[in-house]
């Protein structure tokens, strides 16, 4: 359950990098720079999330007493966490290397 949560959360996060780098046109690192940076952003979103309990308290009251079956919450928020996470770092980054070659 923990690996494909990681999975999906790298796959969306990817998505989320190529989505954020044509947004910022003039700041674009590339379809292979933003896959990498949409995937370590995923799997940092992933880990945060996780770690302050936020991904897993959700889909633990989703799942019931069992907690370990893959429902669409569990779905949903690792797909919501990787997209965005994923964009983010992208944008940061973009806005990093704008600001660095400004100087």
């Amino acid at each position: 359950m923990e690996l494909i949560s990681t999975i999906i959360s790298l796959v969306s996060g990817a998505v989320g990098g190529n989505i954020a780098g044509p947004l910022m046109s003039e700041k674009n690192l590339g379809p292979i720079v933003n896959t990498i940076a949409g995937l370590v952003g995923g799997g940092v979103g992933q880990f945060i999330l996780n770690a302050f309990g936020i991904i897993s308290a959700a889909s633990a009251s989703a799942a019931g007493a069992g907690g370990h079956e893959l429902d669409l919450t569990q779905i949903l928020s690792s797909i919501g966490a990787g997209g965005v996470s994923g964009g983010v770092l992208t944008a940061i980054i973009a806005a990093i290397k704008g600001a660095v070659q400004k100087q």
